[in-house]
């Protein structure tokens, strides 16, 4: 950055049918022209801003906009016009020509995540393997009453070695966990200093992991059924805790009623072509029914089926409905493969479904979270009127994986990332999407889906402890995969679901503690759950940026290379503060003619909060 110009996206205003938009710059930078470029009709139309005032060392410019009338968007990037050059200001950075579209600072007229979300701490639970509340609901072969598939049932003892893959008795293997055992053990969650759960599907299905549903209306009985739910959901509205369950509709089981392949039942579509389920599925001229993956026990719906629409998001009582009323009211959903539901055998008419969903749960329960799984770029899904936010693997996960582990790891492949590459991947994945979509983005380290970041590192708990303060700082919506906070590590899909070690002799209690305090910390800046990202330095091993809102700001410093001395130039940001608290140390440090000097530890982070506050710009 060459010059200073900042525009802070949380300071957005609407003003009946205008925005209020705020930029500063260095009050020392001469332009001949500072500009809003917007479309109001398709066309491009330049606005001047108006300069308002000096502010400490920055110097405050507005202008109001007009809401766009022919598009849900309000697009717009900044021109500053030199006597020999041009440069626009732009939702990815800056660049000496007009950005294209999809990097301009955009908002969304009407569809707005629910402003909770941007306030919580995830905690993801698989749960099969969290907490055994009820031993004696625990699934065996002579008690399993939905498998039929030929694998065998095993029950194990609560840490057990898992199988190594899903050739065998991956799916099968039963440990215990239940909703019974997940209430017992919120004392624990809000010690931990979570606010929210989120939940492995929970429905009726042959397997462990449930993601192969034959009942959309009943929870797993070795769960403890919907009684369970219903006691955890008020348990958890006592604390103030929210709850958000998986929503598996892209496919069912090859077991569901509808298609019964096994003959359990009358009127299943695989066996019946006359059955009044047919359509629900997509079979070929052969009989053979689509799949997700190919994989023969996850049939896949078809929602050109007026009726599939009608169960899962259309009708009075559609599932998706059902578990946002009472007496469940849960908080959110979060979609299974959501980019691969459509209709027939393909993803077709994907976005008017996925519309629809958002719909039905935003008309049952306004402020009810709506987020989809993509293991790749997700913007087209989060421009508002479908989700409100994504499972973040392309624009947080992946890219903090690879700086911190050299790992490509949904290719399988070695990839180098540099200060200025990591920083780079994400503004441009912020970038694509409005600013409100950005906080209410549900960023991770790992899943039930991946190995664990443990793993990934080695064991390293220095990275591992870098990671975990990016994932507590970052722009958007953190999530805890469970047992992360005490050191469960384990490798890919199942052995990253392993039991979790309730024997405290077995936890990373420094982990477990550096977790805690940065749950803490979350809670207490306001700037770490809404403020704005400012990217201060990049290098080979290091990232420094920081959060801002009006009033207060912190920095955060990670390194994931060898010791060595920083020094950064504040000379434009000394709004509020002249000293920081370092907050993982305790150490106090004071800026010396605008430049704050850091040891960086080997493998180290560092929060900077600023401690001396002046009013609100």
């Amino acid at each position: 950055m060459t010059s200073f110009r900042f525009h802070p996206q949380s300071q957005v205003v609407r003003q009946a049918e205008h925005y209020l938009i705020t930029l500063y710059t260095d009050p020392a930078e001469q332009y001949e022209q500072l500009l809003i470029r917007i479309e109001p009709d398709h066309e491009e139309l330049f606005m001047d801003m108006q300069r308002c005032s000096t502010s400490g060392s920055w110097l405050k410019w507005q202008v109001k906009i007009p809401v766009s009338v022919h598009a849900p968007h309000t697009l717009y990037c900044f021109k500053f016009v030199y006597s020999d050059r041009q440069v626009y200001l732009h939702a990815a950075g800056e660049s000496v020509r007009l950005p294209q579209k999809h990097y301009h600072f955009k908002i969304h007229s009407d569809a707005q995540p629910p402003e909770w979300v941007k306030q919580q701490v995830f905690y993801q639970i698989f749960p099969e393997r969290f907490a055994n509340g009820k031993p004696d609901i625990t699934p065996s072969a002579d008690t399993y009453q939905y498998h039929q598939d030929g694998r065998p049932v095993v029950q194990k003892q609560w840490g057990e070695p898992v199988a190594k893959t899903h050739s065998g008795t991956g799916a099968t293997e039963f440990y215990g966990g239940d909703l019974i055992g997940i209430e017992q053990q919120l004392d624990y969650l809000q010690q931990l200093g979570v606010t929210a759960l989120y939940l492995n599907p929970i429905f009726a299905s042959p397997s462990n992991h449930k993601y192969d549903c034959v009942d959309y209306w009943q929870v797993e009985p070795h769960f403890g059924g919907n009684k369970a739910l219903i006691s955890l959901s008020a348990a958890l509205k006592t604390r103030h805790m929210k709850l958000m369950l998986d929503a598996v509709v892209n496919h069912t089981s090859n077991q569901h009623p509808w298609i019964d392949f096994y003959q359990q039942g009358k009127n299943g579509a695989y066996n019946h072509p006359s059955s009044p389920y047919r359509n629900w599925y997509h079979f070929d001229n052969d009989g053979h029914y689509w799949s997700w993956k190919g994989i023969t026990s996850l049939p896949k719906l078809n929602f050109a089926e007026p009726e599939v629409q009608q169960a899962i998001y259309s009708g009075k009582d559609a599932m998706l409905k059902h578990w946002l009323k009472p007496p469940y009211q849960i908080d959110g959903w979060r979609f299974d493969v959501a980019h691969m539901l459509g209709e027939h055998n393909s993803a077709l008419n994907n976005a008017h479904h996925i519309r629809q969903f958002r719909n039905a749960i935003k008309q049952t329960n306004p402020q009810a979270y709506m987020i989809g799984e993509h293991f790749s770029e997700a913007s087209q899904w989060l421009q508002g009127e479908q989700q409100d936010g994504a499972m973040n693997y392309y624009g947080f996960c992946h890219p903090v994986v690879a700086f911190l582990t050299d790992t490509d790891v949904p290719r399988h492949a070695p990839i180098h990332l540099s200060g200025v590459d990591l920083a780079t991947w994400l503004a441009e994945a912020r970038a694509s999407i409005p600013f409100a979509n950005q906080l209410a983005q549900y960023n991770l380290l790992d899943s039930h889906d991946t190995p664990r970041f443990l793993h990934l590192v080695k064991e390293n708990r220095q990275l591992k402890q870098i990671a975990v303060t990016l994932l507590l700082t970052y722009i958007g919506v953190p999530s805890i995969y469970y047992g992360d906070e005490v050191g469960v590590t384990g490798g890919n899909d199942p052995d990253c679901r392993r039991s979790f070690p309730w024997d405290q002799d077995q936890w990373d209690h420094k982990l477990f503690k550096h977790y805690q305090s940065l749950i803490a910390l979350r809670k207490e800046r306001i700037e770490l759950q809404q403020g704005d990202l400012i990217s201060l330095a990049e290098k080979a091993d290091i990232w420094v940026y920081l959060r801002w809102i009006p009033g207060q700001h912190s920095i955060v410093v990670v390194n994931r290379g060898p010791a060595q001395e920083l020094t950064i130039s504040l000379e434009h940001f000394v709004l509020e503060s002249r000293c920081y608290l370092e907050r993982l140390s305790g150490e106090q440090l004071t800026l010396n003619h605008n430049q704050l000097t850091i040891e960086c530890a080997a493998q180290s982070s560092q929060i900077l909060s600023s401690i001396e506050h002046r009013p609100a710009m």
